[in-house]
C-alpha cells in the first residue's frame, strides 16, 4: 500500500472513530440514560396505578372501617370524654379483678382536628388479672392505645404485681361520618 493511501485510510479511520466517540457521548449515552429513566418512571407509575386500583377495590371495606373508627372515638366535649374513659377503666378493672390505685388524665392537642387524652394509670393485681386487664383494654372498640407500660412487684414472691400504664384516647373534631367520595371520572 502506498503511503498516501495509507495516510488517507488512517485519517478516515481516525475521523470515523472520532465521529463514533462524539456520537456515543452526545447521542447514544443521553438517549440510553433517558430510556432508563423513562423505564423507571413507567414502573413507578404502574405501581401507583396498581395501588390505586387496590384501594378502589377495598373502598367499601375502608369506608366501613373508617365509620367504625369514627364512632368509637371519645366524645368531643372534654368532660364527656374523660367520663367515657373513666367508665371504661372501671369496666376493665371490674371484669379483670384489677385494683386501680390512680388515674391521671391529661389533654394534648395534636392537630386542629385531633386531640388526645393521655391517661396515666397505676393498677395492681396478680399476673393473670393484669394480663386480663390488658387484654380487655386492647379488645375494647374504644379508640385507645397503650403508649407505655411498666410492670413491677409489690411482694418478694412476685404474687402481687403493680402495673403503670399510659393510655391515649383519641378525640376527633366533629365532622362527616365518612370521608368524602372521590369524583368519578
Amino acid at each position: 500500500m502506498n503511503p498516501q493511501n495509507r495516510q488517507r485510510t488512517l485519517v478516515v479511520l481516525a475521523a470515523t472513530a472520532l465521529i463514533l466517540l462524539v456520537g456515543d457521548r452526545a447521542l447514544v449515552g443521553p438517549l440510553a440514560r433517558s430510556w432508563k429513566a423513562r423505564t423507571q418512571r413507567l414502573a413507578s407509575l404502574r405501581l401507583q396505578v396498581a395501588q390505586g386500583e387496590a384501594l378502589l377495590q377495598r373502598d367499601h371495606t375502608l369506608r366501613e372501617r373508617w365509620g367504625t373508627m369514627r364512632t368509637n372515638t371519645l366524645p368531643a366535649e372534654p368532660s364527656a370524654a374523660e367520663n367515657t374513659l373513666l367508665k371504661a377503666f372501671d369496666r376493665w378493672s371490674q371484669e379483670s379483678g384489677v385494683g386501680i390505685a390512680s388515674i391521671r388524665p391529661q389533654w394534648k392537642r395534636d392537630t386542629k382536628d385531633q386531640v388526645t387524652i393521655e391517661c396515666r394509670t397505676d393498677a395492681f393485681g396478680s399476673l393473670s388479672s393484669l394480663t386480663r386487664f390488658l387484654y380487655l383494654l386492647e379488645q375494647d372498640p374504644l379508640a385507645v392505645r397503650v403508649e407505655s407500660l411498666e410492670l413491677g412487684t409489690r411482694d418478694p414472691q412476685g404474687q402481687q404485681l403493680t402495673l403503670g400504664i399510659q393510655v391515649s384516647g383519641l378525640v376527633l373534631a366533629p365532622g362527616p361520618a365518612t370521608p368524602s367520595a372521590p369524583p368519578k371520572s
